[in-house]
């Protein structure tokens, strides 16, 4: 039975690219803090239905929580990650009902969009002025939790909420680090209530930790906060090619 679960895993389509896409998103998580879902679920969607591409991701994330996530707990600001964390988990539900109601083009698109669209932001510098308040950390939460379970995509609002803060590096990288590390949590709780949570899945997710636990403490090691610019702009250009090559415009 392991046996079997491990040589179809082996057997996945197109898997020696999301080997190297996960290796190299765990680089960019590992030094960044996030990024790893922008780069994996563009190209994992080449390859795989988008709901089990989730769940493979999920696992993989989870796996690796004891490469990263010690070190972010020390560093974190636990009492407004877990506000955050608290809204999107149950949020999520709704975007998990969103994944199994759309068509599968169209959530390739969504996922392209909202990479896209949270790309351009990042590199552009983009901030919001305003105070967020604890309702505001509330809101962002629960949009991270609809986001992520229709797409698997659940940095962007957070990411682009920590933007609006004067919080240095390394704090914002260990809050992004523990918010995802929860929502992996709660959405692959809320896939299995779902039923939608495959021996497949879990298969692929083991194989695809590996490198991505090897990228993620590579890059990991590397972070340093005086060199966060050169970081970001090498994480753009990795999540804008991870975009472009995922465009379900390309695929027929």
């Amino acid at each position: 039975m392991i046996g079997e679960g491990l040589i179809q895993a082996l057997a996945t389509p197109g898997l020696p690219w999301l080997l190297l896409t996960c290796l190299v998103a765990g680089g960019v998580r590992g030094f960044a803090g996030f990024g790893s879902a922008l780069i994996i679920m563009p190209v994992a969607g080449i390859f795989l239905p988008l709901p089990y591409a989730i769940v493979a991701m999920m696992g993989m994330g989870v796996l690796s929580w004891p490469v990263i996530v010690p070190r972010a707990l020390r560093q974190a600001d636990l009492r407004e990650v877990g506000t955050l964390a608290l809204a999107a988990v149950a949020a999520a539900p709704l975007g998990l009902w969103l994944l199994g109601w759309l068509e599968q083009e169209v959530l390739r698109w969504c996922v392209t969009g909202v990479a896209g669209l949270t790309l351009l932001a990042l590199a552009t510098g983009w901030r919001y002025e305003g105070r967020v308040n604890w309702p505001g950390l509330l809101a962002v939460g629960a949009v991270a939790g609809v986001l992520g379970g229709t797409t698997g995509l659940t940095g962007p609002p957070v990411i682009l909420f920590y933007l609006a803060g004067a919080a240095g590096a390394a704090v914002v990288r260990a809050n992004t680090i523990v918010f995802l590390a929860l929502l992996d949590l709660g959405l692959i709780a809320g896939m299995f209530w779902q039923g939608r949570v495959s021996a497949d899945a879990l298969w692929l997710a083991l194989v695809l930790a590996l490198p991505y636990a090897a990228g993620t403490l590579a890059g990991q090691r590397a972070f340093a906060p005086d060199r966060e610019t050169a970081y970001r702009r090498v994480a753009y250009g990795v999540i804008a090619l991870a975009i472009l090559s995922g465009l379900p415009l390309f695929q027929s």
